[in-house]
């Protein structure tokens, strides 16, 4: 028998019937994320497991028998990090969606890792507890994603990213064994940090199983700014502005190629000649407007052409809307990749005017967009399809804006992971020194290195 035999037949013991799937038709279901740009293998099959102990029998079995393994969530990714490798495993857990615990006390969640992000947090509104972590992706994202990844969202700017809610995790290692990582209470420093070490790891260390996830209680509705700018760079330099005098619960940018792409693809009396400043204060009572005169206060002193409070929650939710929908309008312009990267918010004006530079030079559309409070940008590089040497064109100007990222203090990636799509950089962004500990971590948890292998971790 095979090694790949072996670890069918492991499988198919532990599973129940269906669960494992090898139809050459329904594999490439399973195969890939939502990223552009990134190679996709021909796995051995998908397996569907719907327990902690079904996936301690699949991983055993492949880790005896040296067969790869590719966690996969929802498939919502944007670095490839769940792409299938050539005869591995994809080990979908798409099936484990239970909320199993919701303390409304001591203010936490335990949840399997297939539970959508929304899903939870219209469960925990029933108690009156909120999640905070919500990427644009939150109505098809999973748990287990948004940990595997580290997630950020709109919120992060005030919340913090999925690390900042994640008390403890249930895992299951390389070879089979299972171990909890963590606690319930808020503070403990009681040992090595391993859950901080699992959240972004991508699935190169162990596979989620069970999520503790910190629950706040649930915030009034939010009071929202819109500001408007003739320049992005001017709006950068507003963002700086506005986070020395607040720290809004939600402050998110977009550029004039961005409200054009989105205002053709829904209109909604956008001006595309425009960019965008959206926030948000989600503080008790007559605190948000005081909040949001700040906020409007310094986006003025920047040079907004106009800054406005909303008083329609329809009106709020409409370009809140408009901000999520970025992705799916720019995809309509053409073949999109999209960028994720990081400054100190001190450069961020100087980064949305070099990406704006990048963008005349290498001669494609960029449509920037993102989480400003952070210094988190989204530049979607647009180009048409089929067009050769636009796409070499888009290819460079994405290594462009990494560099320009790293040149400015900040990261290849604030929040999408590092997947297939930025390992050089990030072997850039690390020295040598650091490069070598996460070999080693890599080496001490996974030592037959079957874990989404190639991925994550800066090319040796």
């Amino acid at each position: 028998m095979t090694p790949e035999d072996a670890v069918l037949a492991a499988a198919e013991a532990a599973l129940a019937d269906g669960d494992v799937v090898t139809d050459p038709d329904r594999l490439p279901t399973y195969s890939a994320d939502r990223s552009t740009g990134t190679a996709v293998g021909r796995p051995l099959a998908a397996v569907f497991p719907r327990t902690t102990e079904q996936v301690a029998a699949v991983l055993a079995a492949a880790h005896e028998h040296r067969v790869p393994v590719v966690p996969r969530g929802a498939g919502s990714g944007l670095s490839g990090g769940a792409n299938a490798v050539d005869g591995g495993l994809v080990l979908c857990l798409e099936k484990m969606t239970a909320v199993r615990e919701v303390d409304e006390r001591d203010g936490y969640a335990r949840v399997e890792p297939g539970v959508l992000n929304q899903d939870l947090r219209e469960h925990v509104r029933g108690y009156g507890l909120w999640y905070a972590p919500d990427p644009a992706s939150r109505e098809y994202c999973s748990i287990g994603g948004n940990v595997n990844t580290n997630a950020g969202g709109l919120c992060c700017v005030k919340y913090g990213v999925t690390r900042e809610s994640v008390l403890g995790l249930q895992v299951v290692l390389a070879d089979g064994r299972v171990t909890r990582l963590g606690r319930r209470t808020v503070k403990g420093v009681a040992g090595y940090d391993l859950t901080a070490l699992i959240v972004g790891s991508e699935g190169t260390l162990g596979v989620v199983t069970e999520a503790t996830l910190r629950l706040r209680p649930l915030p009034p509705p939010a009071t929202t700014v819109v500001a408007v700018f003739a320049e992005v760079v001017t709006a950068g330099r507003a963002v700086e502005a506005i986070m020395r005098v607040t720290t809004p619960s939600l402050l998110e940018l977009m550029d004039r190629t961005t409200v054009a792409a989105v205002e053709a693809f829904q209109p909604m009396g956008l001006d595309p000649t425009c960019a965008l400043l959206i926030a948000q204060s989600d503080a008790p009572g007559a605190a948000a407007d005081v909040e949001a005169a700040l906020i409007r206060a310094a986006c003025e002193r920047a040079g907004a052409v106009e800054a406005y409070q909303s008083e329609d929650a329809e009106q709020s939710d409409l370009l809140l809307g408009a901000r999520r929908a970025a992705i799916n309008a720019l995809e309509q312009l053409g073949t999109w990749l999209l960028d994720d990267v990081a400054v100190p918010r001190s450069r961020l004006a100087d980064a949305v005017a070099g990406i704006e530079e990048i963008a005349v030079v290498r001669e494609v559309v960029i449509g920037t967009f993102g989480h400003a409070g952070d210094g988190n940008l989204h530049p979607t590089i647009v180009y048409p399809h089929g067009d050769a040497d636009a796409e070499q064109r888009a290819l460079r100007a994405f290594d462009d804006i990494l560099h320009l990222a790293l040149r400015l203090g900040g990261t290849v990636t604030g929040e999408h992971g590092v997947g297939l799509l930025k390992r050089q950089a990030l072997a850039e962004e690390l020295d040598p020194v650091a490069r070598s500990l996460h070999a080693r971590v890599k080496d001490a948890l996974d030592p037959r290195g079957i874990l989404n292998p190639g991925k994550a971790l800066p090319p040796c």
